[in-house]
């Protein structure tokens, strides 16, 4: 469909007319007519080039928190009894922020599902908190326990190993080093539970989990240690060499990590104990005993002084 200028008869061809966005102006290049002037701007007056850019400087409101049970949507009455200017309230006027306070919290939660979510997510902002894991992995898990709560997999079973099992999930799912044993020390479940409950998310959730790489442990392991980037550089390539050879098939990821990193440690004379590095990679001095001897005999490596 074509325009007509407001100063000729002539209609201008819709693909001749270009918007000017400096000067709100649509222009047909063919006549050099302004067809319409002083056209607002719907848009923002910021500009954004990252998907983090343009989150951060939004004035819309917070992003969704998955990790609180109702995503950040509702408000929050705070405990502080100071009202907007700082000053703290009278006896009077506490005792009535009080009774809002309480029915606020009554108000956010208001069924059963509600209920295991407040709980559950706090239980994982616990475990989270203890390992150190970044906000990402947190969001992960909180929407691999959503789900699993859809489908009423919850019921029945302890919310603390759902959770626990979640996380490891998710640790796996965005390759962060840490393990069932690690992540079941901060839980009141055992490891043989939240092992089950991780196999029926696997199995329900239908959920796409990469094999553990021996090498996502060795920065973990090696800063832990205090070692060298060289050493740390030494212990994946012996991990690669292995990997090649088909030796890591079935073998646990950590042992054959801490083995790779005991072996780099001997070679580049950063020397460390297999207690030490069985204690920080949270696996026996027996496994990585093992480990060591089947590297080193395999891929036929020179240990320097032994």
């Amino acid at each position: 469909m074509s325009e007509k200028s407001p100063n000729s008869s002539t209609p201008c061809p819709p693909d001749k007319i270009i918007f000017d966005a400096e000067r709100g102006e649509y222009i047909c290049t063919e006549t050099g007519e302004v067809i319409e002037e002083r056209i607002i701007d719907q848009g923002p007056e910021w500009r954004a080039f990252t998907p983090e850019e343009k989150e951060k400087r939004s004035r819309v409101g917070g992003p969704l928190n998955q990790t609180i049970h109702d995503r950040g949507l509702s408000t929050l009455i705070d405990w502080k009894d100071k009202d907007a200017m700082g000053r703290t309230l009278d006896p009077k006027k506490r005792l009535e922020v009080l009774r809002w306070r309480k029915w606020q919290i009554r108000a956010r939660i208001q069924s059963s599902i509600d209920r295991n979510l407040a709980q559950a997510m706090n239980e994982l902002e616990r475990i989270g908190n203890l390992l150190g894991l970044p906000k990402a992995v947190k969001d992960e898990a909180a929407l691999i326990y959503r789900k699993a709560v859809e489908k009423g997999l919850v019921r029945g079973r302890s919310i603390e190993s759902v959770v626990a099992a979640s996380i490891y999930a998710a640790c796996r799912r965005m390759k962060i080093a840490r393990t069932l044993d690690e992540i079941s020390q901060f839980t009141k479940a055992n490891r043989k539970e939240v092992a089950r409950c991780y196999r029926l998310l696997l199995r329900e959730l239908t959920l796409d989990v990469p094999v553990s790489d021996p090498k996502d442990y060795v920065m973990r392991i090696g800063s832990l240690l205090g070692l060298s980037g060289t050493t740390m550089r030494t212990a994946a390539e012996i991990l690669d060499k292995a990997k090649g050879l088909g030796l890591t098939a079935g073998k646990d990821p950590a042992g054959l990590a801490a083995a790779a990193i005991y072996i780099a440690s001997l070679i580049n004379e950063e020397r460390r104990t297999q207690k030490e590095i069985a204690q920080v990679a949270g696996v026996t001095e027996v496994t990585v005993r093992n480990r060591y001897k089947e590297l080193i005999q395999e891929l036929k490596i020179q240990i320097p002084n032994q």
